[in-house]
């Protein structure tokens, strides 16, 4: 009895090798017809296969080849992340597939990916000396002089067998990054992995905040509104070095955030914040209004002095002759009047913790400090008013801002 003729487009099942294959005429993603084919070793299990291959042909697009996950990864960072994502995001994504994901997993086919392997990259890449894997010479082996025997008497004793020539050993990656400091102890190999559970930010309580402002405030550092707002109103540093004086209304008390200033692989960006949830018009606390006076008159005064040298560029915060303030400069600024204040040395990000803190010490009302904060909830900013510091530093912080008025 012969067989119903087929459709246009629906293939064949036919013996091949020591079992069968079938064929479906299928759109690709780029538009065009093709054929796909399934395999079995028996008619039946290439019949299943067959009729799921008609079903998703019938649904949209088929991909005929699987790509690998180093394929996949160019095309996720070239068409997902690039065009909706920060540059920094970007360059930060492209950076880890590139020095750690491709190596490792790059050649792996994307539908063969299971968790063990992903298990056992994890490990491999913890255990393996990144300056070495990637052909750079370690930071310590970049020190010359006292600098480089101080880290050779930091470190322990050469290993056997390693040569007494090939420089200081790199040693095993850290398994949580330590923040960077000006010491030449830091390690040269670390883990790219995320820090172990419990290795979180840091954050300074009410007094160590007043004496770092109060520090800031007596030597007049040029960037002591930065710091008080950074404190106050928990801005991130490309937020505030970002903010212009359009951002900023001193009449009626508000601070916009909407733009940010980023270092990203040798370009400075002043660009819109990393998202929408990120942009806010703020009320300012008394503090924040006296410091952005008194930056303005200080503005005024280096505009003055630079003469002809001066760049204008709207920015509130900038460089002696008006342009804008290197990120990285300020983290060092920050870090140095760390060391000046005598207050242990936390990061620019780290002080964003602080800020609830002090909200509730400048005795700021609640609901204002439930916008300061963006909380959705009050209940969440009403926990932490509950936490409040002593009398005395609550007192001192006033006097600070009180002083300012003088």
């Amino acid at each position: 009895m012969p067989g119903r003729a087929r459709a246009n487009g629906e293939g064949s099942i036919f013996p091949y090798r020591n079992g069968f294959a079938a064929y479906v005429w299928v759109t690709k993603p780029d538009g065009r017809r093709t054929r796909k084919y399934v395999y079995g070793k028996t008619r039946e299990a290439v019949h299943d296969k067959w009729i799921k291959l008609h079903q998703q042909a019938k649904q949209g697009p088929v991909a005929t080849s699987v790509p690998t996950v180093g394929s996949f990864l160019t095309y996720w960072l070239a068409e997902i992340i690039q065009p909706n994502r920060a540059p920094l995001t970007y360059a930060t994504y492209e950076t880890f597939v590139r020095r750690y994901i491709a190596p490792g997993l790059g050649a792996k086919r994307l539908d063969r990916l299971q968790s063990r392997d992903v298990q056992t990259w994890i490990n491999q890449v913890t255990r393996t000396c990144q300056c070495c894997s990637q052909g750079k010479t370690p930071p310590d082996r970049r020190t010359s002089g006292a600098a480089a025997r101080s880290v050779a008497a930091a470190r322990p004793s050469r290993p056997p067998g390693r040569s007494a020539t090939s420089g200081p050993p790199c040693g095993p990656p850290s398994p949580t990054p330590r923040p960077k400091t000006s010491s030449p102890r830091t390690p040269p190999c670390r883990s790219p992995w995320p820090p172990s559970a419990g290795g979180g930010g840091k954050s300074w309580s009410s007094d160590e905040a007043r004496k770092f402002l109060e520090s800031a405030r007596h030597d007049e550092d040029p960037l002591y509104a930065a710091y008080a707002l950074v404190l106050v109103t928990g801005l991130r540093k490309g937020e505030a070095l970002g903010l212009t004086w359009e951002d900023v209304d001193l009449d009626a008390g508000e601070l916009t955030i909407a733009r940010q200033l980023q270092r990203v692989r040798g370009q400075l960006l002043h660009r819109d914040t990393k998202t929408q949830a990120s942009d806010a018009t703020l009320p300012l606390p008394d503090i924040c209004l006296t410091v952005l006076k008194l930056r303005s008159e200080q503005r005024d005064e280096a505009r003055a002095a630079a003469g002809k040298a001066w760049h204008e560029n709207g920015l509130v915060f900038t460089t002696r002759y008006g342009t804008p303030i290197e990120p990285r400069n300020f983290q060092r600024s920050w870090q140095t009047r760390c060391d000046k204040a005598g207050v242990k040395p936390i990061t620019v990000h780290d002080a964003r913790r602080t800020c609830a803190t002090l909200l509730a010490d400048l005795d700021v009302h609640p609901r204002v400090a439930m916008q300061v904060l963006r909380h959705a909830r009050f209940s969440v900013t009403m926990e932490i008013y509950t936490q409040v510091s002593s009398k005395a530093t609550r007192e001192a912080l006033k006097r600070l801002g009180d002083s300012l008025d003088r």
